[in-house]
């Protein structure tokens, strides 16, 4: 019997052999790890000296979120589209990124799309549940939930630029009192703000004051520095108090006065915020109020209504 004629009965009395399926499931095991190692691998993208910052950027994006490196053509993609359908709301959600503390890396395309990929993934779960309970009508439904997730996450992001600058107005009035009494016992002004910065390393005055720290080590001025810290939080009242130390800059003010004066600033804006709230409170109470007293109301006089019609209803 030949090899040939022996191969053939045996495929034919065992058509997938052991040694067979053991080779197909090792080839499939090896080639599905590749992938996986290749997918979430952090090697450095090459680059070009034309498109060096941003092949920088995104090498930087890779190592800091697994959901843009296991699905990087995918939001690349969906960036583009956003560039063309949301231009007008790229801006401010690039402000919020920045306000949110967020890494630097992110761009406002990029960010929108993470979030628009995070509500899609979802999307099969609400199809399954609404479908189940409501019948082919359910997709709607499930569709109207997709947007409403990527729309909630979208205002997560708001809500926590919010909270962060809320963080920010409510320490920075001790870190310039800080950098004050520092720079009035003889220290100059970058040793001042780095022993701030040192002291608040972990609270998010203490990282924003760091960036600029880090930005005048590397030779930028301080008015540049200070304006890259208004742009980057945008709010009213840190860009005030910005604009106010740049200008007693320009003018030739002592910081250390300036400080004082804007510290003193912080406290009394937060004074009176605190004064507003409290103010707005008792309006907010009004209704939880009218509802409370309707409630006891009719838990004290309701036995007896309900006693009175009983008794007419039975004679």
């Amino acid at each position: 019997m030949t090899w040939a004629t022996l191969a053939a009965s045996t495929l034919m009395t065992d058509p997938f052999p052991p040694a067979i399926i053991c080779v197909v499931f090792g080839v499939a095991g090896f080639l599905f790890t590749w992938t996986i190692w290749k997918t979430l691998s952090t090697e450095d993208l090459t680059q070009d000296a034309e498109w060096r910052y941003d092949v920088n950027r995104i090498n930087e994006l890779r190592r800091i979120s697994v959901f843009y490196r296991t699905l990087q053509p995918v939001v690349q993609a969906f960036a583009r589209f956003n560039r063309g359908a949301f231009a007008e709301q790229l801006p401010e959600i690039g402000r919020e990124i920045q306000a949110a503390g967020l890494p630097r890396f992110w761009t406002a395309a990029e960010y929108l799309a993470i979030i628009e990929l995070q509500a899609l993934m979802m999307m099969p779960a609400f199809v399954y549940m609404c479908v189940q309970f409501m019948g082919p009508a359910g997709a709607v439904m499930a569709l109207m939930m997709t947007i409403m997730t990527g729309y909630l996450l979208r205002r997560h992001l708001r809500n926590t630029a919010r909270y962060r600058l809320v963080l920010i107005k409510r320490r920075m009035p001790f870190l310039l009192d800080l950098v004050t009494l520092l720079m009035e016992a003889g220290s100059t002004f970058l040793q001042a703000m780095k022993e701030a910065v040192d002291e608040f390393r972990e609270h998010p005055v203490g990282v924003e004051f760091g960036r600029v720290l880090g930005e005048l080590n590397m030779g930028k001025g301080r008015i540049a520095a200070l304006e890259s810290m208004r742009d980057r939080l945008h709010d009213d009242e840190i860009t005030s108090i910005v604009g106010s130390i740049i200008q007693g800059e320009q003018l030739g003010t002592p910081l250390a006065r300036i400080f004082r004066t804007q510290a003193d600033v912080l406290r009394l804006k937060r004074s009176q915020r605190a004064e507003t709230l409290a103010g707005e409170a008792a309006v907010k109470m009004l209704l939880p109020g009218i509802l409370i007293m309707a409630s006891t109301v009719l838990i004290i006089l309701g036995p007896f209504m309900l006693n009175f019609v009983t008794t007419d209803i039975m004679q």
